[in-house]
């Protein structure tokens, strides 16, 4: 029987990767989208290729330079389009690759920003949305080096609602109450899952 595939989404400033975390802490195998993508931006990195045949002035000595790359695509409003054709598939296979690499696990958790926003429910057995109050998250994010209302607002654009986000999901931890409580909301959902799959 192959794992149990939880998807692990929430908006910016939500604790997403604080909870992720915690899934690593209980031994969980966890794929993170996001440090896919840079693995495949890096120098020799499979997107970085990709990226330099749509916008060759984003690559420099072999890598995806982030800033420039931003710059692009807010100039052509197609980019980021034609962009996600060409590396999305890469994605895909540098995760079919994680999975094959554990695939004696029980539960397998994919850490994915943009879960809802590119579909990937499609494919998984269930999806946890964190969340936290709409101040609480804007208070986090604004305590960012360099973040800004103008750049948030920029962010929270291109995510859907949290609580459309919530209305779709399998399992919700809120995480305003302590890391405590969430690793011990962690450590529910994860017995719970466990049993489910041992009686499936």
């Amino acid at each position: 029987m192959r794992p149990y595939r939880l998807g692990l989404t929430g908006s910016v400033g939500m604790g997403k990767s604080t909870t992720a975390g915690l899934f690593a802490e209980a031994g969980v195998p966890a794929w993170d989208a996001d440090a896919a993508v840079h693995r495949l931006y890096a120098a020799g990195g499979g997107g970085a290729a990709e990226v330099a045949a749509l916008a060759p002035e984003a690559v420099v000595a072999g890598e995806v330079d982030r800033d420039r790359l931003w710059k692009a695509v807010a100039a052509d409003p197609g980019l980021l389009a034609r962009l996600e054709a060409r590396v999305h598939p890469l994605v895909a296979e540098d995760r079919a690759r994680f999975e094959a690499a554990h695939s004696e696990a029980e539960i397998l958790l994919f850490d994915i920003p943009l879960l809802y926003e590119t579909g990937a429910q499609a494919w998984l057995d269930g999806v946890l949305v964190v969340t936290a109050p709409a101040a609480v998250q804007r208070r986090r994010v604004l305590e960012r080096p360099g973040m800004t209302e103008a750049l948030l607002e920029r962010v929270l654009a291109r995510q859907m609602p949290d609580a459309e986000k919530r209305s779709r999901a399998t399992f919700v931890i809120a995480t305003d109450r302590g890391v405590e409580a969430a690793r011990a909301a962690v450590l529910a959902l994860l017995a719970r899952l466990r049993k489910e799959t041992a009686n499936a």
